[in-house]
């Protein structure tokens, strides 16, 4: 049984011929214009979820509800997103949970933010900062489309300066020189709990792991992710021809107590 959906519901719109598809925000007597032809707001929200809708030409849409991984893709950026096929690895690494403080650094265009959020609840927080001003606005927005924009407080500051945090369950950074800042996570990250960073070559990494033995952080993982799709018609089934393969180097570690000793840690 369908429901009437309201102005302002993000939904997806999928094409039952072609793999078009469509992440729409809907509004009273709005339209969506496309290949397969023009299609209104107003029969979307009444046809609900699960419904299905025609073009102003007969083309057949189906209405979905959007998935997070569908959002990422979509979000308007100004820079390079956590891919999904990353976002769900860092949040098993990190053991985001409902209740949880996160705290990234490297907001960009708000992708891993809207992820962090949508996962700590309404009992949890994300602490997102950024030197730029424009990608907080930015990423503030994508998370309002999101509807999870009131569990994050974005700061405008330079992480050399450190955080305003103590004891959270989680950090991750998204920036070129992440070596430069472990004093500042080891300050704001609680012991034994998990930090992240994405890198994108193996001259930074190698740097990053020296910086990290150096700082006391053990337990350490990189790890690549790829990511191959099948193609999902029963009569033809194989791998799709492309695939999304290198998107970022991935690595977590964990500090532990510095020892007295003189060899850095116990």
């Amino acid at each position: 049984m369908t429901s009437m959906l309201e102005a302002g519901t993000l939904v997806t719109l999928c094409s039952a011929s072609k793999k078009d598809r469509f992440l729409v925000t809907l509004e009273d007597g709005g339209k969506l214009e496309t290949r397969l032809g023009i299609i209104l707001h107003d029969q979307i929200m009444s046809a609900g979820y699960g419904g299905k809708v025609l073009s102003h030409n007969g083309s057949v849409f189906y209405v979905t509800k959007p998935t997070l991984e569908e959002y990422l893709r979509k979000i308007k950026r100004r820079t390079q997103i956590v891919f999904p096929k990353e976002a769900g690895y860092i949040l098993l690494q990190l053991d985001i949970r409902p209740g949880a403080r996160v705290l990234e650094c490297g907001t960009g265009s708000g992708g891993m933010t809207t992820v962090f959020a949508s996962f700590v609840g309404d009992e949890g927080r994300v602490y997102s900062y950024d030197v730029r001003e424009e990608f907080i606005e930015l990423a503030r927005r994508n998370c309002r489309k999101w509807r999870v924009e009131q569990r994050v407080s974005f700061k405008v500051r330079h992480i050399s300066e450190g955080f305003d945090e103590r004891e959270v369950d989680a950090v991750f950074l998204d920036l070129p020189d992440p070596w430069n800042y472990l004093p500042q996570v080891r300050d704001a990250l609680a012991l034994g709990r998990r930090m992240g960073a994405l890198l994108p070559t193996f001259n930074q990494i190698e740097r990053f792991l020296r910086s990290l033995e150096e700082n006391a952080f053990v337990d350490v993982e990189v790890v690549e992710i790829l990511h191959r799709a099948l193609k999902s018609d029963p009569d033809r089934l194989r791998p799709e021809d492309r695939m999304i393969g290198h998107t970022g180097y991935l690595i977590f570690a964990t500090p532990i107590l510095y020892s007295n000793r003189g060899d850095g840690v116990i």
